[in-house]
């Protein structure tokens, strides 16, 4: 299935791997490899994580503290946010920018 990122969603991964690759050179790199690898599962399986929020699902990451939020829509994933899971709970509930 197809996966299309919103532009907040885009934003936050951008900001999330910078941030890592700050911290440690190539740890953004790894960040991003394990949003790669979540984001081919919600492909495979769409629906194999439980709803959170609003209808929308979370899959947790591996190794870090984020999670993507989707949702799944008629002919594509929609990833509402890529979230740290220590931050601010439910604060993309609302979001439309799709």
């Amino acid at each position: 299935m197809k996966i299309v990122f919103s532009k907040l969603a885009k934003q936050e991964l951008d900001d999330a791997t910078n941030f890592y690759e700050l911290e440690f050179e190539g740890l953004g790199e790894r960040f991003r490899e394990q949003v790669k690898r979540a984001v081919t599962r919600i492909a495979e399986y769409p629906e194999a994580w439980s709803t959170v929020r609003g209808g929308a699902r979370k899959c947790l990451l591996h190794k870090f503290p984020y999670g993507l939020l989707y949702s799944i829509e008629k002919d594509h994933v929609f990833i509402i946010a890529v979230a740290h899971q220590h931050r601010r709970p439910d604060y993309w509930v609302g979001r439309n920018d799709g």
